[in-house]
């Protein structure tokens, strides 16, 4: 058993999950063995830069689940916004920001109506 063992396995498990992908699919997206990921899965496993760097990110694993765990406090739905953010242009990005800034004010005066 290694010290990373639980939070790579915990974090490619639950990213499958929410994903409904199999371990089949899976280890065909990343192009490894599904008793790898299998073994991933179950904390049995070791492996190899060249195994867990597809395997991130064909499934889009923030990296600092595995490696900085103990630093994880987002909510599933904080982590899926993060994504979709990091996935954007920097056009995009610009133009979201004022977007997002109108969405969270308006959310936040409805939010003091209803409880003032």
């Amino acid at each position: 058993m290694y010290d990373f063992s639980y939070p790579l396995g915990n974090a490619i498990k639950s990213t499958r999950y929410q994903r409904g992908l199999t371990q089949l699919q899976v280890a065909e997206m990343a192009d490894i063995d599904v008793r790898t990921v299998m073994n991933i899965e179950n904390y049995k496993a070791n492996p190899k830069m060249e195994v867990l760097f597809p395997l991130i990110r064909t499934l889009r694993v923030d990296a600092r689940t595995i490696f900085n765990p103990e630093l994880e406090r987002d909510a599933p739905i904080f982590q899926q916004l993060r994504l979709m953010v990091e996935e954007c242009s920097e056009q995009e990005a610009e133009a979201l920001i004022p977007v997002v800034e109108s969405v969270i004010a308006a959310l936040r005066a409805k939010d003091a109506i209803e409880i003032g």
